[in-house]
């Protein structure tokens, strides 16, 4: 030991600390390798392992950090001195990388999201589909696709970012979101009859979630405060300047927005195609005379 001492130009005492750093590492590793083994064998639902994995990489973590502790330590005579220092320096050097760790640390405590969760954060959307100790991965959605399905990226976000910005969770408690879809026709069109059309297709063809959604929002109330109105499709009037707009307002889980938007489309373009007085508006210029026209021939 003294003879690679002095080869390395370390103190005996230091190179013996890095010894059983280095022998910690390997310990943790091959335990965590082996732990991992064993969940491969013996749980089969991919979602129950996926989280034995993660619980099994966080007690490797706590241990090695434990372990270097309790190696290193006793090196220091001024224990308060040295951890001051320390503490300034990691303060200054590592803040971004601290302020990952506590958001870490209270995205796993609050729970704001989970893995599962369609979310919301910064300019992305996506499902969340891990939560490390620095930073957070979400399956993306939107973007330059439409109806919000995936893009297919992955995109990762540093944790420290849930201090800093709102967080949108799509699915956390009550799992539907309200859609919306604005149908214009024109003002000669029998708008009535447009929207009993509109409600019977949204009676047919919408999600009936009347009674899961009352549930969800019952047990939801009891850690928010959380009011809404009826749960049932409605059909909201207004106008613009191309005719009148029926706005289509109704109950859907999260991810299946697009394909309930696509049935419901499909429903109403084909009832409209039966009835003469309905009909789809568009941008058009009117031009009204007031006085016969006149031509000059001369």
């Amino acid at each position: 030991m003294e003879t690679l001492s002095k080869t390395l130009g370390i103190e005996v005492g230091t190179l013996t600390r890095l010894l059983w750093t280095l022998l910690a590492l390997l310990t943790v590793l091959v335990l965590r390798r082996v732990a991992r083994r064993i969940i491969t064998r013996n749980v089969d639902l991919e979602e129950s392992a996926y989280r034995a994995n993660k619980i099994t990489n966080y007690l490797a973590t706590g241990l090695f950090l434990a372990t270097v502790a309790f190696i290193w330590i006793e090196a220091f005579e001024n224990l308060p001195t040295y951890l001051g220092l320390v503490s300034a320096g990691i303060a200054i050097a590592l803040a971004d990388v601290l302020k990952n760790m506590v958001g870490w640390v209270y995205i796993l405590s609050r729970r704001p999201f989970q893995v599962g969760d369609r979310i919301e954060v910064d300019q992305f959307k996506g499902d969340v589909v891990d939560i490390r100790l620095f930073r957070f991965s979400l399956m993306e959605i939107g973007g330059w696709v439409d109806a919000e399905q995936s893009t297919g990226r992955l995109v990762h976000v540093p944790n420290g970012r849930v201090f800093n910005t709102e967080v949108a969770n799509y699915t956390e408690g009550f799992g539907y979101i309200w859609d919306e879809l604005p149908v214009v026709i024109t003002f000669e069109s029998d708008w009535k009859l447009a929207e009993q059309l509109i409600l019977e297709i949204l009676e047919n063809d919408a999600p009936d979630v009347h009674g899961a959604a009352g549930a969800t929002i019952k047990a939801t109330a009891r850690r928010y405060s959380i009011r809404v109105g009826t749960l049932t499709p409605t059909v909201y009037l207004s106008t613009t300047d191309n005719g009148v707009v029926l706005t289509a307002r109704y109950l859907v889980e999260a991810r299946t927005r697009r394909g309930r938007e696509d049935r419901i489309w499909r429903a109403i373009l084909e009832a409209f195609a039966e009835q003469p007085s309905v009909e789809l508006a568009y941008p058009t210029v009117r031009t009204f005379l007031h006085d016969p026209i006149r031509l000059d021939r001369g």
